[in-house]
């Protein structure tokens, strides 16, 4: 397993003693119970239940997780994460309403949205980890506000205007301050990954989409639509056959790339992060498989679809076992010296306003 060029350059202690490795022991028969009544309490409740739905997942998730015989735990309030959700609401309610009818006040929403997000994606930091713990040990986030500033409001500008050329080095930044940032009782956290490492797994990501452009140009579903298109422009009916040929291929194509590309890129991305993340001394190894996460995505794609969405718990399962199991912990010293401190009460808020934006900021 690469340890990555900083191991030695930062001394890190070479230590001999055997990796501890991540287990996973939830199942999916087990957890379907749990996520048939999240889903109807939440359908019953018009969404309410959710963040009570959300805590029993994570919970579930996170006691059936085991480090060195110790499981993890998470100790989120439902009551907090439904505050911050109805807050989260309030600001999509103002951007979506502004934007369908136009109004210049979408400048105002967008401009107040963005001034309040990297406080907002800090605060879910903190939230997080303040709320897991390992051995009754709580993990915290100290990054400052001011960093949180430079790292998401800043570097997002930047990308923006580079049309995401930047977008692998504000990746690199966002998991920096992140990882920085994080603490295991009073033991820091550290990241050693270069902007440069993740520039190259985005290459391999623009080279697959462009692959996946290709099979799509020679598939001739640009010519069927162009001729679908004349047709309409001269009065004609295209022929609905085609039409479904041409669809039924699009799709395909855009299914296909969605459960290989995504999958691909998610392992290469968390094998680097997490191979150049230490806990203090201890290093932390993750050999994630691409293949085995590309098989694991498509076969749950196909029986989730073939069971009308009942194996969705069973998909979950088999994802978080997957991914769980792939890291291990080489420890440089006793894990008991860990020592616990407690960092300030955090606020639900940011967590929840982040993942209504689809912005996740977990670990």
């Amino acid at each position: 397993m690469n340890q990555g060029p900083e191991s030695e350059s930062h001394g890190h202690n070479t230590s001999t003693r055997a990796p501890e490795l991540v287990h996973f022991s939830g199942t999916g028969a087990e957890y379907f119970g749990i996520w048939i009544v999240n889903l109807l309490l939440t359908i019953v409740s018009l969404g309410i239940y959710s963040a009570w739905a959300k805590v029993r997942r994570l919970q579930y998730f996170y006691r059936h997780t085991e480090l060195a015989g110790s499981s993890f735990d998470f100790h989120g309030k439902p009551i907090k994460i439904l505050l911050g959700r109805a807050i989260a609401l309030v600001m999509l309610i103002a951007y979506n309403y502004t934007a369908r009818i136009q109004s210049p006040w979408i400048v105002v929403v967008l401009a107040g949205i963005a001034v309040a997000m990297p406080w907002l994606l800090r605060n879910s930091l903190r939230f997080r980890l303040y709320n897991t713990s390992w051995r009754g040990v709580r993990f915290h986030f100290r990054g400052s506000v001011a960093r949180a500033y430079r790292v998401f409001l800043l570097n997002g500008f930047l990308s923006i205007i580079t049309v995401y050329v930047m977008a692998p080095f504000m990746h690199q930044r966002v998991k920096a301050y992140q990882h920085d940032n994080s603490w295991f009782g009073q033991t820091r956290c550290s990241f050693h990954a270069r902007a440069g490492q993740f520039y190259k797994i985005y290459l391999v990501l623009l080279g697959a989409i462009v692959v996946f452009g290709i099979v799509v140009g020679f598939s001739g579903i640009g010519t069927a639509f162009i001729a679908i298109s004349q047709a309409q422009k001269h009065g004609g009916h295209p022929n609905p056959i085609a039409v479904l040929k041409a669809l039924g291929v699009l799709y395909g194509v855009l299914i296909l790339m969605g459960i290989s590309i995504g999958p691909l890129f998610h392992a290469l991305i968390t094998n680097l992060i997490w191979n150049n993340t230490r806990v203090g001394e201890h290093r932390i190894e993750c050999n994630m498989s691409p293949i085995g996460l590309i098989w694991i995505t498509f076969s749950n794609f196909v029986l989730v679809a073939l069971t009308i969405g009942l194996f969705i718990p069973w998909a979950m399962v088999r994802v978080a076992k997957f991914q769980v199991e792939a890291v291990r912990l080489v420890p440089a010293g006793d894990l008991q010296e860990f020592v616990n401190t407690e960092p300030d009460k955090i606020s639900a808020v940011g967590e929840e306003t982040a993942s209504a934006f689809d912005l996740d900021m977990s670990l």
